[in-house]
């Protein structure tokens, strides 16, 4: 039976388990996510860090187990449903209307926009513009409103796609590997931004750079074949014999 909705978590996810074809990618997992919190979710390849986030955001369905955010089962609820609700999910490789500006851009993702009549008389109003600008000085992007998004430099593309979801407002974040790609600056800025986005919501980060993971991460949980290998900060799983045996020893 399912433990009852905690309000000290935004996050609660209980003896999770998906099979594919026999294979349990996410084996019996449970996982809880804090207010104002970065969980970072490290672990080999195959270990199912992706596929938790794909349950999460409704993408995949589990096989058994509970996924509950702010008292919401998120399994009961379509994958436009959970976004609704509050929940932004990021993917690995920046997906940005590149033939459009970055006002444009964030301008499509604006709430208001969102529903039949919201889109048929949406209007570039006042308090459009100030959001607008508001996330653009955010995510370091305030001198490149009127330039088109596919002449970012990758760095950039994915701090516009992380502020395609702050400008929606949601509660929680899912972030699948922020940094990859992207230069040292660009990592230390992307640490900054993370910094403040907690301040405000919570976030789960999936990432290799244990630099960037240490930079951010106010919990790290290690996965290893689809269960918890261990968890705590990351000193703690630094120096977990279990942890350098699987995953930081190679």
């Amino acid at each position: 039976m399912a433990t009852p909705y905690n309000k000290n978590f935004v996050l609660m996810v209980e003896d999770l388990t998906v099979s594919f074809d026999g294979f349990k990618a996410i084996d019996n997992l449970s996982f809880y996510v804090k207010p104002n919190e970065c969980s970072v979710v490290i672990g080999p390849n195959g270990a199912g860090k992706t596929t938790l986030l794909d349950l999460i955001c409704g993408r995949t369905r589990a096989t058994a187990g509970v996924i509950n955010f702010k008292g919401q089962e998120l399994q009961k609820m379509r994958e436009d449903k959970i976004v609704h609700a509050g929940v932004g999910r990021k993917f690995q490789t920046p997906s940005v209307y590149e033939d459009l500006t970055v006002f444009e851009n964030l301008e499509l993702n604006f709430p208001r926009g969102h529903r039949i009549l919201g889109s048929l008389f949406f209007r570039r109003a006042p308090d459009v513009r100030a959001r607008i600008e508001e996330i653009a000085a955010k995510i370091f992007l305030s001198d490149h409103l009127d330039e088109r998004a596919g002449f970012l430099s990758h760095g950039q593309k994915q701090w516009l796609e992380i502020g395609l979801l702050l400008i929606q407002d949601p509660e929680l974040l899912l972030l699948d590997e922020p940094v990859a790609g992207m230069s040292v600056a660009e990592r230390k800025k992307t640490a900054e931004l993370l910094s403040d986005i907690i301040s405000q919501r919570s976030v789960i980060v999936i990432e290799h750079d244990m630099g960037f993971v240490k930079d951010i991460a106010t919990r790290v949980t290690v996965l290893h074949q689809g269960r918890k290998l261990s968890e705590g900060s990351m000193d703690h799983v630094q120096n977990d014999p279990k942890v350098i045996e699987v995953y930081l020893g190679h």
